[in-house]
């Protein structure tokens, strides 16, 4: 059978607009899976919104408009920002989906019917920020949820119950048993502490409680609550049928990663794990939870006045493409810890490593190509394979694939310009320059055939970040726009005239540039 790759993030609950904690997580998606498609064919990345609950409820309700017209107007949001940022999804599901709330309801039923829900009385601690029931252990010293610091309200109602309890055991010997489950593997002992004390979880609502949500099979008074309705959309995206699951479905689940964030691990590799298997379908192969963004060391905040859209940052730099935004986010924080945004340290990450370090070492050296031959690579000028830089970007390319592997793209993107710099510092120590006063021609034009094939390396490994820069720089290489990994392979740059002098620009302007203020960043 042929290699798949299926990437899904987790749902965005569409309650106000997109910031841009939203925006790295998609992103970092995104630049795993344009990294997959270099290398295979048959990639799907699956992204979408959450729209149901008591949330979107009473927000609505203040606004004077119906639930479904304001999950209307914020997928709008979500949904223009993710084109601004160039996150090329296959298919972005919404829960409002007609199918999705038919396969929901079908799920329920199956779980239902295989004896995993049951109905109860419950009294328990709800916190609406959450829209979760909460365990007195979970709590803060103060009584309070230890994510919205607001005390929960206590409830008492007759909702339908899963059967967690019934999967620990199970769900333990999976996780022990299968390392690459649960990444990055810290976060392992954590959901193997929580499972411990693990309880049966409602997984409906009362219809007096919630009533903007998908109904309960067979009983009104009840709408099904998100453990069932927002995770099932992993499967129901792709055309899982209980009696009929699509050939989609057969050849994409289950998914290869599903990329999450650190405060839904538990939901995700622990209640969505065991529903999965009360349906007997395969569980996913890593659950990636990475960390939040914080806005200059401070957690993100209404109250704060620091919510960031990635709008704000686009428009505040003048930034026509999204590379040098993509880049910043997704190379933000390594091996799933949190990461930060400050406008000063953008400024300065991007200018330094796309500006000053790949951007420069490009354009001087066309300029010397230009200078020296007059644009053009020589057939004596074209270096062996076993070339030291040759395999310093052998070695590059395989590293970078090994990261990726396990959803480490901040790393990865460290190698690319780890790279770039010994290029850079090859460059120096050669110094081309010196060989053409020497009158040294064929040495120096080996030189500078060495610097822009690594420039090549560099274009499509660094493509799943900046994918317009990297077009740019083949471009001037006069290479075809192709980032297949197959096509590293050196030697691949092409001989001939290559470039003029007209042709040369920078591939990435300095964000401090007087030629970068005026609306042309980017």
């Amino acid at each position: 059978m042929q290699e798949k790759f299926y990437l899904t993030t987790a749902i965005d609950y569409v309650n106000g607009a997109p910031h841009i904690g939203h925006a790295y997580e998609k992103i970092l998606a995104d630049v795993i899976v344009r990294h997959k498609r270099q290398l295979l064919d048959n990639v799907f990345f699956l992204t979408g919104t959450d729209e149901h609950g008591i949330k979107i409820q009473k927000t609505a309700a203040a606004k004077g408009i119906t639930p479904k017209e304001l999950c209307d107007e914020n997928f709008s949001k979500f949904n223009n920002a993710w084109h601004e940022l160039e996150i090329n999804y296959d298919k972005i599901i919404r829960t409002t989906d007609v199918q999705h709330t038919k396969i929901v309801q079908q799920i329920f039923k199956k779980l239902l019917e295989n004896g995993d829900i049951y109905k109860h009385k419950y009294t328990g601690l709800y916190c609406s920020g959450c829209e979760s029931f909460l365990n007195p252990k979970d709590l803060t010293q103060d009584g309070l949820c230890p994510d919205h610091l607001k005390k929960p309200e206590e409830i008492t109602e007759e909702n339908y119950f899963f059967k967690l309890s019934k999967y620990k055991n199970k769900l333990i010997d999976y996780i022990k048993s299968h390392p690459d489950f649960i990444k990055p593997a810290y976060r392992v002992n954590e959901i193997l502490n929580q499972l411990e004390n693990i309880e049966d979880i409602s997984v409906s609502r009362t219809k007096e409680s919630v009533q903007w949500g998908i109904g309960v099979p067979d009983d009104d008074t009840q709408t099904i609550y998100v453990w069932i309705d927002a995770l099932s959309n992993y499967i129901t995206a792709i055309g899982y049928d209980i009696e009929n699951p699509s050939e989609q479905f057969k050849n994409l689940w289950p998914a290869n990663v599903q990329v999450i964030g650190k405060d839904i691990i538990k939901f995700h590799s622990i209640y969505w794990t065991a529903i999965l298997m009360s349906l007997g379908l395969p569980l996913p192969k890593t659950i990636y939870a990475h960390g939040w963004i914080t806005i200059d060391q401070s957690k993100m905040s209404k109250s704060l006045g620091n919510v960031i859209s990635p709008h704000d940052v686009l428009e505040s730099f003048n930034l026509t493409k999204p590379d040098a935004f993509r880049y910043y986010m997704a190379s933000a924080a390594l091996n799933g810890k949190d990461g930060n945004y400050s406008d000063e340290d953008f400024k300065e990450k991007v200018n330094a490593d796309l500006a000053n370090n790949v951007g420069n070492l490009l354009n001087r050296t066309l300029n010397m190509l230009v200078k020296y031959f007059d644009g053009e690579i020589k057939e004596e000028f074209i270096t062996d394979k076993n070339s030291k830089i040759a395999l310093l970007a052998e070695e590059t390319k395989d590293k970078i694939i090994e990261k990726f592997n396990i959803c480490e793209a901040a790393e990865a993107a460290n190698i690319i310009i780890s790279f770039a710099d010994s290029v850079n510092k090859y460059v120096t120590d050669t110094a081309p320059w010196t060989l053409a006063k020497e009158e040294k021609m064929t040495e120096c034009g080996q030189v500078l055939y060495n610097v822009l094939e690594a420039m090549r390396f560099i274009a499509i490994m660094i493509y799943p970040y900046c994918p317009n820069i990297a077009a740019d720089i083949l471009t001037q290489l006069n290479e075809e726009i192709n980032f297949k990994y197959s096509k590293l392979i050196w030697g691949g740059l092409r001989q001939g005239k290559i470039t003029e002098k007209e042709k040369i620009k920078p591939v990435f302007l300095r964000l401090d540039s007087e030629f970068a203020s005026d609306k042309k960043k980017g």
